[in-house]
C-alpha cells in the first residue's frame, strides 16, 4: 500500500475503533441495566464496570493521537481480549437479547486494533526496529 492509502486506512481504523470504545462509555458510566448485569455476572460490579470504562476512555484517546495510536491499539487489544473471553466463558455470545451485538463490537474493535498495530508497527520501538532490520 502507498503511504497515503496506509495513512487513510489507519486514520479510518483509529476513528472507527475509538468510536466503538467511546459509544459504550455512556452505558458503563451511567450504570445502564445491561452493563450492570454484565459486570454483576462477572462478579466485578461496580468497580469492574467503571474501571474498564476508564481504560477504554484512555485507549480511545490514545487512538486519536497519531504518535500514540499504536499504544491505544495495544490497550484496546488487551481490553477486548478480556471482553471476548468473558463472552466465551461466562456471558455467552448474546447478552440479554442483544443478538450478539456486544460480542460483535468486541471482535470488531479487537481486529481493528490488530490491523492498526500491523499498519503502525514501525512506531513501536522494539517491533519497529526488529522488522525494519529484517526487511
Amino acid at each position: 500500500m502507498t503511504s497515503r492509502v496506509t495513512n487513510v486506512v489507519s486514520w479510518g481504523l483509529q476513528v472507527f475503533v475509538a468510536g466503538i470504545l467511546l459509544q459504550t462509555l455512556f452505558f458503563k458510566f451511567t450504570a445502564v441495566e445491561e452493563s450492570v448485569y454484565i459486570f454483576s455476572t462477572l462478579g466485578v460490579e461496580p468497580w469492574g464496570r467503571i474501571g474498564s470504562g476508564i481504560v477504554e476512555l484512555v485507549a480511545a484517546l490514545l487512538l486519536l493521537v497519531p504518535a500514540l495510536a499504536p499504544y491505544g491499539a495495544a490497550l484496546t487489544l488487551t481490553v477486548m481480549s478480556g471482553a471476548i473471553l468473558s463472552h466465551l466463558t461466562n456471558l455467552g455470545l448474546e447478552v440479554k437479547g442483544d443478538g450478539g451485538l456486544l460480542f460483535g463490537l468486541a471482535l470488531t474493535a479487537f481486529f481493528g486494533s490488530l490491523a492498526l498495530l500491523v499498519i503502525r508497527r514501525a512506531q513501536i520501538p522494539v517491533i519497529g526496529r526488529r522488522w525494519s532490520v529484517a526487511s
